[in-house]
């Protein structure tokens, strides 16, 4: 079998937790199961930041084939629910929000990516960063979005087809693009 993103992913887990970037990290099968690890690991030691490594589109973030999206953050969820006890965990020793960043392909691009940032950034009072373009090496159309605030970069960000509304397409990472980063960096830079 060839190695695919999981082995990626896994190696990177390790990488990072050998440079001190990681407390912990975990596969997982689910959101549920995702949310259950998380509130589990902060019932005596709050988060200041989460990044979820995986797979996304526009509006969206996946566990196989679980969408966490805006329909997620409604009151009638199954996920609801552990999505606001995670919000009282969510805290950091500086005053500054905490963070959950989405180091997936698309998860903030176009109109769907806009909204699903905001409105979860102010369902768990958390910074939302997330990229516009498909990541790898290079992870392009990095931004982050404070509690209450509307997005600033353009929907049309990272589009190769269709429209803000409708996406079809997106371009792939690069150097030169808008808002890059190597993932190696275990930061989101000031200003993104």
């Amino acid at each position: 079998m060839l190695p695919g993103l999981s082995h990626a992913w896994t190696m990177g887990s390790w990488l990072y937790r050998g440079l001190g970037r990681f407390d912990a990290y975990r596969g997982v099968d689910s959101w549920s199961d995702a949310f259950t690890w998380l509130l589990a690991r902060s019932e005596h030691q709050p988060i200041a930041e989460v990044q979820f490594w995986g797979h996304g589109k526009w509006g969206c973030a996946r566990v196989g084939r679980e969408s966490f999206d805006r329909d997620s953050l409604a009151p009638a969820h199954p996920l609801a629910g552990q999505v606001q006890a995670l919000r009282q965990r969510m805290q950091t020793t500086t005053g500054e929000a905490p963070l959950w960043w989405f180091r997936t392909c698309e998860t903030v691009g176009a109109k769907a990516g806009q909204d699903f940032a905001a409105h979860l950034g102010d369902v768990l009072g958390s910074r939302i960063a997330g990229h516009t373009y498909i990541i790898a090496t290079w992870q392009s159309g990095l931004h982050s979005l404070a509690p209450g605030c509307c997005p600033e970069w353009s929907p049309e960000e990272g589009l190769k087809k269709g429209t803000p509304e409708q996406p079809l397409e997106a371009y792939w990472s690069g150097p030169k693009k808008p808002h890059t980063i190597h993932c190696l960096q275990g930061r989101v830079p000031e200003g993104f």
